[in-house]
């Protein structure tokens, strides 16, 4: 394979992966609509609203480590199979806590469920291992563009798995996770039986075919260099923000009157703006670079902010339109951070690295959702949503630093190039 050329198996896999991820989306949303009023509802506590968001994705960082180094020994196709599979489980084991009223059942659920949001979002890296540099952020884009069908479908299934839930006789909030763990369970079967050949695999042996004197353990300079410090921070505050506002929305609305229907067309529509923008990011960051979009992610961000704290209570419309800009600007974040890391990271070590990396996305965003019943309790949503807005604007001073560090360190290579020369 040349460097310009797409390998063949660069549609398959991207094919592949569209597929499973149009049911991860339905598993991935479900859960976080109905995730805080469930555990409102069992706990009887709007303070501990957010323990859900901040377990599942506890257990996504657990995760994220997991399917990394699966995918790095044995290939993106046996890491993320297991990740939605656990994610199933976890699922599943939140309908029977739900049932049996069993809140320590609960929150391992919780926990466990979270390899589903992990998997969700490692699967965007699994697009760019074949992907050409001049289209690796499209690849990623892809990966993400095709969440959006279940992700949007997932939240306007909530009447119905009620509905569904109630004629079983279990709690009407446990039907969502029921479509959660089907939906999950349907992304594994699909992975497992049809991504073949592995992307990773297989870029890893072009890599050796090409440069066959590379070491096959990069050196710890290289691995963390920084264009991935710089797309980890980047990722990292846009998840604490997106978390943070996200997942005490619906507490929010529900306070005001609103019922489950109307808090799952917002959360739709956030959804929506999460994944349903990543062709246009992908095209941006290839054009005009992943610095400059990841300057428009945090001022998206602050936007969202500034929209949530300032929408009136009473109306459904503006509440969507705030997180529909949280969504964009959380997708902006991350197709640039990924493009980053994707462009930085040597092959021999890339899928554990990129693992890693969505640990710290997975801290900040279980702090975000941890964070933020407290302080809606202290002080209101607007002033949540005021906070998110001041952080977002910490990603324009780190991008700065990351930038003048590297070009410090490159001026100093090319005075040692020339005077061993």
């Amino acid at each position: 394979m040349t460097v310009m050329s797409q390998h063949p198996a660069q549609r398959r896999t991207l094919t592949v992966l569209v597929a499973a991820q149009i049911f991860s989306g339905a598993g991935l949303a479900a859960g976080i609509t109905v995730g805080a009023l469930l555990a409102q509802d069992m706990l009887g506590s709007t303070g501990l609203a957010g323990l859900p968001s901040a377990m599942f994705t506890a257990g996504s960082a657990a995760a994220a480590v997991a399917v990394g180094r699966i995918s790095q020994r044995a290939g993106r196709r046996a890491g993320l199979t297991f990740g939605y599979l656990i994610g199933a489980l976890g699922s599943f084991g939140v309908v029977v806590a739900a049932v049996t009223g069993s809140i320590a059942l609960l929150f391992a659920s919780l926990l466990v469920y979270g390899a589903g949001t992990a998997t969700s979002l490692q699967a965007r890296y699994a697009g760019a291992d074949l992907a050409t540099p001049a289209h690796r952020a499209r690849a990623i884009s892809t990966v993400l563009v095709a969440t959006t069908v279940g992700a949007v479908v997932g939240p306007n299934l909530l009447h119905p798995m009620a509905d569904l839930a109630t004629a079983w006789g279990i709690p009407p909030l446990s039907g969502p996770f029921v479509l959660s763990g089907a939906a999950y369970l349907l992304a594994g079967i699909v992975l497992w039986v049809l991504l073949r050949p592995d992307p990773l695999v297989l870029a890893r042996g072009i890599a050796v075919a090409e440069q066959p004197a590379e070491s096959p353990v990069a050196p710890a300079a290289k691995t963390w260099s920084g264009p991935i410090v710089a797309g980890a921070t980047v990722m990292v505050v846009t998840q604490l923000v997106m978390a943070a506002v996200m997942t005490m929305t619906p507490i929010h609305m529900q306070h005001h009157g609103h019922g489950v229907g109307a808090a799952g067309f917002v959360i739709a529509v956030h959804v929506a703006g999460m994944y349903l923008p990543s062709l246009l990011s992908g095209l941006l960051v290839d054009r005009f670079g992943a610095g400059l979009v990841a300057v428009a992610a945090a001022a998206t961000l602050v936007a969202a902010g500034l929209a949530a704290a300032l929408a009136p209570p009473s109306s459904v419309i503006a509440l969507a339109a705030a997180l529909g800009l949280l969504g964009l600007g959380w997708n902006l974040g991350l197709v640039a951070g990924t493009t980053m890391i994707a462009d930085a990271t040597p092959v021999a070590t890339r899928a554990r690295t990129q693992g890693t990396v969505d640990v710290g996305i997975a801290i900040a965003g279980a702090g975000g959702g941890l964070g933020s019943g407290v302080i809606v309790a202290a002080a209101d949503f607007p002033g949540l949503a005021y906070l998110g807005a001041a952080i977002a604007l910490l990603i324009v001073p780190a991008l700065a630093w990351s930038t003048r560090r590297s070009r410090v360190r490159d001026e100093v290579r090319s005075v040692d190039a020339r005077v061993d020369g």
